[in-house]
């Protein structure tokens, strides 16, 4: 049996040349994981059993097994390219409604706007409804914008935000200074008032107004009348002033005590269309405080500390991030973000047992167990997300060319078996 043995030791040997091949040549491959061959001898047995000190018959591959430890990571220029650091994969939809699964983070966007591999599988998550991302939601292809919907972003009015913060004003208003010579105040006359400040605010179609704020010391000790006046925007009636009762509204008093703090922080601020410079029911009205809680009445020159409101205008899609979490963010033109889905990946108790399908992508198999999905980041299983990075291959080059060495002594060895037999095989037919 030596003839078998060494062609069994041959063929081992070979198979394992061609994984070592195989490793090297995949060692520029974005994700790709390294294999390495298993193998186990071969016993000669009977019904009976084989004796007490059986010969083996040789040498088989037992299993070509991957190796799924994390590859290095490189930095890119491309904000969709997409690397796992940690054991999760991507999910990709395979084109017929089943799910394959990847670690090559090598995305772009195609015409429809779905993110997509170079093979054209859509990657798969959970889209955002209205900026919400509900947890739990079943993965579907990643659409960052349907070409067919409007790419701008929905302006938001002043004091329309989810905690209605409209402005918040934190100044200092000098408490040297005495009550203005001329009165009643006048926003055109500098004498009628102390001091005067202003901001954009925007109305429910994302215009931008001027909304300036004056400042007037009371007869009262410690108390300032604060007044407000609105500019109109573009395309608006061309006055200056929309507000009612004189083109002016007082807001309210400010009052501060001894110290010089604010006691009194919150006031409000009332617009309708007509005081916004419009004719007829063109935006909505807003109702919206203005909070000038931090502002102090010191010995000391007038000074805007901060001035913040929430309001925006409209924007286009400028671009987009994708978090450590999986979250992508689409970025606007006017400075805000919004998610519009969350990249969620697949881990496995067994990823030896994924059947290799090519491409940087594998198919879930009986040993290999159901996926467990969950989001980047939530456990150590799933690991979590780099933008603007691909995980390298994890080849190592200097333990591939010592494997391949070895393997190929091996085959020369097994070759000499061969030629050990042949030449006593020889020497038996010589025999007279």
């Amino acid at each position: 049996m030596g003839f078998q043995q060494g062609l069994s030791g041959l063929s081992a040997s070979s198979k394992a040349l061609d994984t070592v091949g195989n490793n090297i040549a995949n060692s520029a491959t974005v994700g790709f994981k390294s294999g390495s061959a298993q193998f186990a001898d071969v016993f000669a047995a009977s019904l009976s059993g084989a004796g007490a000190s059986p010969v083996g018959i040789g040498a088989k591959v037992a299993a070509i097994v991957q190796q799924f430890t994390q590859g290095n990571i490189s930095v890119t220029n491309n904000p969709l390219d997409t690397a796992i650091n940690g054991g999760g994969f991507f999910q990709m939809d395979d084109g017929a409604g089943g799910t394959v699964y990847g670690r090559n983070g090598q995305f772009q966007l195609d015409k429809d706007g779905f993110i997509v591999s170079a093979q054209g599988l859509q990657l798969k998550g959970i889209a955002a409804v209205n900026g919400v991302i509900a947890a739990g939601s079943p993965a579907v292809p990643l659409r960052l914008f349907d070409p067919t919907q409007s790419l701008s972003g929905t302006p938001q009015a002043t004091g329309g935000s989810t905690s209605a913060t409209g402005i918040q004003a934190n100044v200092n208003l000098d408490s040297r200074l005495g009550i203005p010579v001329t009165a009643p105040f006048d926003f055109g006359d500098p004498t009628s008032y102390n001091q005067s400040t202003a901001t954009t605010i925007y109305d429910s179609l994302g215009n931008p107004h001027t909304y300036s704020m004056y400042f007037v010391k009371g007869a009262a000790a410690n108390t300032w009348k604060a007044y407000a006046t609105i500019t109109n925007p573009a395309g608006a009636v061309p006055t200056f002033l929309d507000l009612s009762g004189g083109g002016v509204t007082a807001l309210g008093t400010l009052t501060f005590n001894t110290s010089g703090a604010l006691t009194s922080p919150a006031l409000a601020a009332s617009l309708t269309d007509a005081q916004l410079g419009y004719s007829g029911a063109v935006t909505s009205p807003q109702l919206f405080p203005v909070d000038f809680s931090g502002s102090t009445q010191y010995g000391a020159q007038f000074a805007v500390n901060a001035m913040v409101q929430d309001g925006y205008a409209s924007g286009t899609l400028a671009g987009f991030n994708i978090g450590k979490d999986g979250v992508v963010l689409g970025r606007y033109t006017n400075g805000q973000t919004n998610p519009v889905g969350q990249v969620i990946l697949a881990g496995f108790r067994n990823p030896q047992g994924l059947q290799p399908l090519g491409d940087n992508r594998w198919a879930q198999s009986p040993t290999s167990g159901d996926p467990i999905i969950g989001v980047p980041g939530s456990s150590g299983q799933y690991g979590v997300l780099q933008a603007s990075g691909l995980e390298d291959s994890n080849v190592d080059l200097t333990a591939e060319l010592v494997n391949m060495i070895t393997q190929q002594r091996s085959y020369q060895a097994n070759a000499q078996t061969i030629k050990t037999q042949d030449s006593i095989l020889q020497t038996l037919v010589n025999l007279r």
